[in-house]
């Protein structure tokens, strides 16, 4: 049989410069064919290269991708280098049956579900309030997957919010939790750490640094935490009660996690209702991405596209666009979920892996991106696939103008990458305003687009609970797609223990500690370092 890989790649060089604009030409019907509806969703993949052999090329990569997932959703171990199930799905599970080692996860899934939605109703009416009455804010401390999820919903999910302020904090720069602490009272603030070992160092850094900050305010600063974390004999020694803390098994990932407790602050800000509606558009998805067949399957069409981008035709980026103001930080969740899912270097089986796994990922929303990078996107001289997501109807009625121009930018940067600007159209340009010769030819030359640049586009009909947990979990299972064909696996994250250990050794040099161990650089480092802190305020005037 022929390898699918080698087909693709002949393929590619047969057709590399047959412009886009003409599969339109020779296929007037070809958006309806390479656009697929689930749930309300669009996915339109038509402005890219991908034809009808290539299409059925790279669905043949996905053979072995029903398999592995009916086993990701049967609780099968398949994060093989940590030996654990990935079943981040069964948070947002209806009640049934999901087998891990023989018992039924599913339960105490919503066990805890249950405890999260009656502690978040009793802050939400002031049952439960803070030593300075009821709870006017909420502040999550965590990192990655216990930041990146509820940051992005908590901004998506805006308009939706009807309790307490959620604020984040992150980073373990003093500065984070200076600012986002700045104006807000102690005495009317919960306080959440997320980390499920409760020693993520960043994290118990910034938890420390918040209740010695309440502690000032507050009789009892622990009795305004709660935690998501499974340590329990930690969390009570910092003095939590266990009634306020929120665990989750080793089988949820997470990067994969803001379904389940690491979502509490998104739940205390929108309500166990609606927190219920993000639920079931997770669901939603999952139910979509088991039962549609390949070539109809949102998920595995996504990507699909992106192993065409990235491994068939070589581009090494892609940008995720959203003309949605509320979606600013689904680039950056995404960025995570794929680059530290699938930004690996060897296969399952520990051999080379022998063609390029995951891309860089970034992106920024329309339209302010227009205005920033676009240009190099249109006229540089590297070709960025661009996943553009766009919401049909807004959530402002009386601004419903601006809506209408979002998504006239939306739908016109798409087609500009496709049909480009030729110089003999750059020409005519320059001569309408009155230039000849060699400047006409010579302005006539920067105004050219080269087109034929691909994209794709999401359109989701209004940004909700539901839709939300569609987009995301349409994600995820991408994700999960593209390990899958490239023998990867996406639930591991060893790239990230090197530096935090270094970390660990290193911060004593700061503080005196003998340098000598250290390379060159390291040490030059140190000492400079340690100068400008000696200098304190006399440098950087």
């Amino acid at each position: 049989m022929t390898d699918p890989w080698s087909s693709l790649a002949a393929h590619r060089a047969a057709t590399e410069d047959r412009a886009i604009a003409a599969l339109f030409q020779g296929d007037p019907d070809r958006a309806r064919g390479f656009s697929t509806a689930a749930d309300g969703l669009l996915f339109d993949w038509s402005k890219t290269a991908i034809d009808a052999d290539a299409r059925d090329l790279l669905l043949a990569l996905a053979a072995d991708v029903p398999a592995r997932r009916d086993a990701m959703f049967a609780g099968a171990r398949i994060n093989e280098t940590e030996g654990r199930a990935v079943l981040h799905t069964a948070l947002r599970a209806a009640r049934g049956p999901v087998t891990v080692d023989g018992r039924d996860v599913v339960p105490d899934v919503h066990d805890t579900l249950d405890r999260m939605r009656r502690f978040a109703d009793r802050i939400r009416s002031g049952t439960i309030s803070g030593q300075g009455g009821a709870y006017t804010d909420v502040v999550n401390i965590g990192i990655g997957g216990s930041d990146l999820g509820p940051v992005m919903a908590a901004h998506a999910l805006a308009p939706w919010m009807d309790g307490p302020r959620l604020h984040f904090i992150s980073n373990v720069d003093g500065a984070d939790a200076a600012d986002t602490l700045k104006g807000l009272d102690p005495t009317t603030t919960l306080v959440v750490v997320a980390s499920k070992t409760f020693t993520t160092i960043e994290t118990m850094t910034n938890a420390q640094t918040v209740r010695t900050w309440m502690g000032r305010a507050v009789r009892h600063p622990a009795d305004q935490f709660a935690a998501v974390s499974t340590a329990l004999g930690r969390t009570a020694q910092f003095g939590i009660d266990s009634d306020r803390v929120f665990g989750f098994a080793d089988w949820v990932g997470g990067r994969y996690s803001v379904w389940g407790p690491i979502g509490l602050a998104l739940m205390l800000g929108i309500g166990p209702d609606r927190f219920d509606d993000f639920l079931a558009g997770g669901r939603a998805m999952d139910d979509h991405f088991r039962t549609a067949p390949l070539e109809a399957n949102l998920p595995v069409l996504l990507a699909l596209t992106g192993i065409w981008h990235h491994q068939v035709c070589g581009y090494p980026t892609r940008a995720v666009l959203p003309y949605a103001n509320r979606l600013i930080r689904l680039p950056a969740y995404l960025q995570q979920l794929e680059m530290e899912s699938n930004g690996k270097r060897v296969t399952m089986d520990g051999a080379d892996a022998v063609r390029p796994s995951g891309p860089i990922v970034w992106g920024e929303p329309g339209t302010n991106g227009q205005h920033a990078f676009y240009q190099l996107i249109h006229q540089g001289t590297q070709v960025v696939p661009c996943e553009f997501i766009a919401v049909a109807q807004g959530e402002e009625p009386e601004l419903d103008h601006h809506q209408r121009l979002l998504i006239a930018n939306c739908l016109a940067q798409s087609k500009a990458l496709m049909r480009g600007r030729s110089l003999d159209e750059a020409r005519v340009l320059m001569a309408d305003k009155g230039l000849e010769g060699a400047e006409l030819d010579r302005q006539a030359r920067h105004r050219v687009f080269p087109g034929n640049r691909p994209s794709t586009t999401l359109l989701i009909p209004r940004l909700t609970p539901f839709t939300l947990g569609q987009i995301v979990a349409l994600y995820e299972h991408r994700v999960f797609v593209e390990g899958v064909i490239l023998g990867i696996n996406s639930f591991d994250q060893w790239g990230v223990e090197l530096g935090k250990e270094l970390a660990l050794q290193l911060a004593p040099l700061l503080d005196g500690a003998p340098a000598e161990s250290q390379d060159g650089s390291t040490r030059a480092l140190v000492a400079a370092v340690r100068s400008m802190r000696e200098g304190g305020a006399d440098e950087g005037r």
